[in-house]
């Protein structure tokens, strides 16, 4: 003890008495992210880690325990929750660390080791289907999938259209805000990764904006921006419920999307619980969720030679790396156009040949 507090090192034996369920509160209350993210790590702390650690002595949490606990949580749970749970446990040691209450945060000992996540294949919806999905779409909301093809953009993201977002002009959408649920409300938010973006728009969509906007009118929606009991934020929505009010993301996955996925073969027909009500099997999962929408619009451009880079802008990816990583598998072979280049350049610099090679160049270049 002597030695440790000459350099500096010691920590009253007291100290690390603290209950962990002291320092989860503190924890939460220091971050700084937006409402979604809070109301994640809110539950996690309440629904996994104040019931296994809550009660213990800071001091007492072994990193043995941290790693079966971590463990269990990605095999009775799933991975990216496991993920999400550790997160908070470890920022909620971390904080003990800081306040001098424990030497070293058992979270980082390297025997704790995370699950890891697997990321499902990309499944590209071949045209006819994309054509069968928009098809079963009711008329009111047949713009929302039309969009999404068209455009790339988060369901979030659409929902959140207005009018105004459209300059038809440039030929490009202002994708500057998100309709965000966070918990059972909902809010107003800049788009994803907190950054307002331009995405090109194909001219075929100008007439079916309008004719909907002539059909459907729009929605004057005000709702708080960024925060629950933020500033109110007024905008004429382009999509709405039948009975008015802006879409629910849960309603219309399950009154709207859903089942036009079952009326274009995507998904089985719904089947009758014991009470009668229609339940549906798929439509969320990596494979027939919205965001297979998405995945179309990078397939059609990849294809059509746009490059990862601007694929990332119109995406609104922080990383055009991340970009590269779930879509690289979708570019275009460039074999030929590499070989038809260098032979090309090679035939410039009239290099001696055989004659059997000769003849195989030109007509390769022809």
């Amino acid at each position: 003890m002597e030695t440790d507090r000459e350099r500096g090192d010691y920590l009253d034996p007291n100290a690390g008495k603290v209950r962990l369920e002291e320092l989860g509160p503190r924890w939460l209350g220091s971050r700084s992210v937006d409402p979604a993210t809070m109301v994640n790590y809110e539950g996690k702390w309440r629904i996994h880690v104040q019931p296994t650690f809550g009660g213990r002595q800071v001091k007492s949490i072994r990193p043995s325990e941290i790693a079966q606990w971590v463990t269990e949580l990605g095999n009775t749970s799933s991975p990216a929750l496991a993920h999400l749970a550790f997160q908070v446990l470890s920022g909620c040691l971390e904080l003990a660390v800081a306040d001098g209450l424990i030497k070293q945060n058992p979270a980082k000992s390297k025997i704790v080791s995370l699950p890891a996540i697997v990321r499902p294949d990309i499944v590209v919806w071949a045209d006819e289907t994309v054509g069968r999905v928009i098809q079963s779409h009711p008329d009111q909301f047949r713009l929302i999938p039309v969009i999404g093809v068209a455009c790339g953009l988060r369901q979030g993201e659409i929902f959140g259209l207005s009018l105004d977002d459209f300059d038809f002009d440039t030929g490009l959408i202002r994708v500057r805000r998100q309709l965000k649920p966070v918990g059972k409300t909902y809010i107003f938010a800049l788009p994803k990764n907190d950054r307002e973006r331009f995405v090109p728009i194909p001219p075929f969509i100008e007439g079916q904006i309008r004719e909907h906007v002539e059909r459907f009118g729009t929605l004057k929606c005000t709702l708080p921006w960024e925060r629950v009991d933020g500033s109110s934020t007024t905008v004429d929505l382009l999509f709405q419920r039948q009975s008015g009010g802006h879409i629910r993301s849960r309603d219309y996955h399950s009154m709207i999307w859903r089942p036009s996925l079952a009326a274009a073969g995507v998904i089985p027909p719904p089947v009758k619980d014991d009470r009668s009500r229609l339940r549906y099997k798929g439509g969320s999962n990596h494979g027939t969720g919205m965001h297979t929408l998405r995945h179309y619009y990078a397939s059609v451009t990849l294809a059509d030679g746009v490059n990862i880079k601007e694929l990332a802008e119109y995406l609104g990816h922080h990383d055009p790396a991340f970009t590269l990583r779930m879509y690289a598998h979708m570019l275009p072979s460039s074999h030929a156009r590499a070989r038809q280049a260098v032979q090309k350049r090679l035939m410039g610099l009239a290099l001696p040949l055989p004659e059997q090679s000769r003849s195989s160049a030109d007509e390769e270049v022809a």
